[in-house]
């Protein structure tokens, strides 16, 4: 991505959807019950197939109390120097895990967001003992941008 003159250039859905790819965490941002935003710091699986951004959390978790209220999502992706970005919007899904090897946990298991250092059978207990739950974040919005900057002005 370069340009005569530095400044933005949007991404397309398929360069965002790759950038997605490319990185763990991200701003996750909810709605408050007074209609502000809530951020959160999240490690997130995207999956370009399907068009879905996964998070794990737990049900006492402030951001899966605020999503039951208003589902409204948010998943902000930055580069390391903030030159680029993309973004998923979407309607959560949270999906909750009940007994251990339920279809939540093993999509947690799968996706390496739930304890994938245990055995399947002790992660499958755990979840289900710390009410982990999947959030689901399919991309009813999918959009970016990247900044081709001076290499002096991306190390400020």
């Amino acid at each position: 991505m370069t340009n005569d003159q530095p400044g933005p250039e949007v991404l397309t859905e398929a360069e965002a959807s790759r950038f997605l790819g490319e990185h763990l965490f991200a701003a996750l941002t909810t709605v408050k019950r007074s209609g502000h935003p809530h951020l959160s710091q999240v490690i997130y699986k995207w999956d370009p197939a399907e068009r879905i951004a996964r998070v794990s959390s737990t049900t006492d978790r402030l951001k899966v109390r605020q999503l039951r209220n208003d589902p409204h999502i948010a998943l902000y992706v930055a580069s390391r120097d903030h030159t680029t970005y993309a973004v998923v919007e979407g309607t959560a899904e949270i999906i909750e895990t009940t007994e251990p090897g339920d279809a939540a946990g093993r999509e947690l298991l799968a996706t390496g967001l739930g304890l994938p250092e245990a055995t399947d059978e002790e992660a499958f207990r755990k979840q289900v003992e710390e009410g982990r739950v999947m959030i689901r974040i399919r991309a009813e919005r999918l959009y970016g941008m990247a900044l081709d900057l001076p290499p002096a002005m991306k190390e400020l």
